[in-house]
């Protein structure tokens, strides 16, 4: 996920408002990254208070500590860039239990973990992370044909089913309804022509 996503998933309106964002925009620019940057926020606990923002750059990673509001000061960011030789990156690992997806990666000594589409965004994050520590470019996120997507189109192809199916239910119920009115007018000209015999 792009920096500016992250202000739409943020758990509290004040985590990244305009003030907070205000004083973490350029102190990632100056470590070197991107405008808008690929990145991941760890919210911890108490995201209205503190929390960490992981960029990767060709140089190293990004560490961001913001503080959402310090009395008196308003937010504050402490960052550091620390070349990809020092940092230590865990193994990216997924778990696929009861239908749901569990990814973690480990960076330092901070866990980044995520669950079914979150998850996504976590190895996504962290094939970016290993990419750059590689040495490589880090690779563009991938237009997502999300889970969300595939299940509404198949809602819409059920959706489809069943008003085919009632339609053909309605069309049965119609030919039975005339094909039980039939024999009844069928016997009335005949009893009309043995009465006209006898």
């Amino acid at each position: 996920m792009r920096l500016s996503e992250w202000r739409t998933a943020a758990p509290s309106r004040e985590a990244m408002s305009g003030k907070v964002l205000a004083v973490v925009e350029p102190v990632v620019d100056a470590l070197g990254a991107e405008p808008d940057p690929q990145a991941w926020v760890i919210w911890g606990d108490d995201p209205a208070v503190r929390y960490v923002i992981l960029v990767g750059t060709p140089t190293g990673l990004i560490t961001c500590h913001v503080r959402v509001n310090v009395p008196g000061e308003g937010p504050r960011t402490n960052a550091k860039l620390a070349r990809w030789s020092r940092v230590q990156l865990g193994e990216l690992a997924v778990e696929m239990q009861g239908g749901h997806r569990v990814v973690t990666f480990q960076v330092d000594q901070l866990v980044v973990r995520g669950v079914d589409a979150e998850g996504d965004g976590v190895a996504e994050f962290a094939v970016g992370i290993l990419a750059a520590a590689d040495g490589r470019p880090i690779p563009e996120p991938a237009k997502r044909r999300s889970r969300t997507g595939r299940a509404t189109r198949n809602q819409t192809a059920a959706s489809s089913r069943a008003t085919a199916t009632s339609r053909t239910a309605a069309g049965t119920g119609r030919s039975r309804s005339t094909a039980a009115a039939t024999p009844t007018g069928s016997k009335r000209p005949a009893s009309r022509t043995r009465a006209t015999e006898g």
